[in-house]
C-alpha cells in the first residue's frame, strides 16, 4: 500500500521499519530539526529515512501550499500517525483514500495526551493498551477503529512497558492495513465511551520528588519518569547541601509506616543502599547519580560518606 507516515521518535521508528520491511510505499512527514525534543534524543524516523532513501518532508506547518501539494501528489492509500508531536489539519488528514488514523498507548478515551504510558504508570494502573482511531481535528478523540488490552505488573516501568507496546501497537497497524487492502473500504469505528482522562506531556521538573506524601506514589514516579525525566531530589542538609541526586533504582521497603520527619535517611540497608522515610512509608534507594557525576550503586556512594544517617531531602 502506498502510506502517508507521520511520526518523528524511535517509537515511531519501530512502526516505520516494519512498514519497510513489508514492502509498502512509504511517504514520511516528520518535525523539523529545529522543533524536535523527544527524551534527549534524535529524531531517529528523519535518520532511518535518509538510511534507506525514503522521502521524506519536515514541514514546520501545514499551513504551506507547497505542503499541500506535495503530500496530495502522492495519492497515498492510509495515513499512519505514530508520535508525531503536531496537530494535522483536516485537510491533510483526510486526503488518503482510507484516510488517515493514529495509533495510541492507551485505552482511550483514557489518558488523552503526549504521555499516556507514563501518566497510567503514575497513577498505578494494572492495565492499558492500544488503541487505534481515525483522527479528527481535536486531540485523540477520533472514532475508535481497534483496541487490544495489556496487563500492567507492579515490576513494569516505561521501559518495560514499551517494550511490550510497541509490538502490541505494530500488531494492530498491521491488522488494519491487511483489512483495508483485502476489502478496500474504511474500516467501520465506533465512539469513545467511558471516562476521559488526560495525560500532557511530562516536563522536566515533573521529576522532584515529594517526600511528605507516600511511598506508593514516589515508587509510581519512580516508574512513570523511568526513561525521562527520572525522579529526583535536593540534598538540604550535611556536606551535599543544594546538590540534586537523581535515583536510578528503587523499591519500597514499607507501605504503611506513619512517619512525621520525612524526606530522611533513616537507615542503610549492608549491601544495597540507603532507606529514605516518607510521610507514609519507606523506600530503599540502591542506585543513584549525584549531579555533575557517573552513575553509581547507592551503598559505594555511602562508603564515600558524604550522605550519613539523618541527612535530609528537601520536600
Amino acid at each position: 500500500m502506498k502510506i502517508l507516515f507521520f511520526g518523528s521518535s524511535s517509537i515511531a521508528k519501530s512502526f516505520l521499519v516494519r512498514l519497510y520491511k513489508k514492502h509498502h510505499k512509504i511517504f514520511i512527514i516528520t518535525i523539523p530539526d529545529k522543533n524536535y525534543i523527544y527524551n534527549n534524543e534524535q529524531n531517529l524516523v528523519k535518520i532511518y529515512a535518509q538510511r534507506h532513501n525514503i522521502d521524506f518532508i519536515q514541514p514546520d506547518t501545514f499551513l504551506h501550499k507547497w505542503v499541500f501539494e506535495k503530500i496530495n501528489e502522492y495519492k497515498a492509500d492510509v495515513g499512519i500517525v505514530i508520535n508525531y508531536g503536531k496537530v494535522i489539519l483536516r485537510t491533510i488528514f483526510e486526503l488518503p483514500k482510507y484516510k488517515t488514523f493514529n495509533i495510541h498507548f492507551s485505552l482511550l478515551p483514557k489518558y488523552r495526551g503526549a504521555a499516556p504510558v507514563q501518566h497510567a504508570l503514575c497513577n498505578g494502573e494494572n492495565e492499558t493498551g492500544i488503541t487505534a482511531f481515525y483522527i479528527d481535528q481535536n486531540i485523540d478523540t477520533g472514532n475508535i477503529i481497534m483496541q487490544k488490552k495489556l496487563m500492567i505488573t507492579h515490576n513494569d516501568n516505561a521501559k518495560t512497558l514499551m517494550q511490550k507496546l510497541i509490538p502490541l501497537g505494530i500488531s494492530v497497524m498491521e491488522s488494519i492495513i491487511h483489512e483495508l487492502h483485502i476489502n478496500h473500504i474504511i474500516i467501520q469505528k465506533t465512539c469513545q465511551k467511558g471516562i476521559v482522562s488526560l495525560a500532557p506531556r511530562i516536563k522536566k521538573s515533573d521529576g522532584l520528588i515529594l517526600w511528605n506524601t507516600d511511598a506508593i506514589t514516589i515508587y509510581n514516579k519512580f516508574r512513570g519518569f523511568y526513561l525521562w525525566p527520572g525522579v529526583y531530589s535536593k540534598i538540604s542538609t550535611g556536606k551535599l547541601h543544594g546538590k540534586k541526586i537523581k535515583f536510578l533504582d528503587m523499591e519500597i521497603c514499607d507501605h504503611c509506616s506513619v512517619n512525621h520527619d520525612y524526606g530522611i535517611i533513616e537507615s542503610v540497608k549492608k549491601c544495597k543502599g540507603f532507606v529514605v522515610s516518607c510521610k507514609l512509608g519507606k523506600i530503599l534507594i540502591t542506585k543513584i547519580q549525584l549531579e555533575g557525576k557517573t552513575i553509581t550503586d547507592a551503598w559505594s556512594f555511602l562508603q564515600g560518606r558524604q550522605l550519613t544517617l539523618g541527612d535530609k531531602f528537601s520536600l
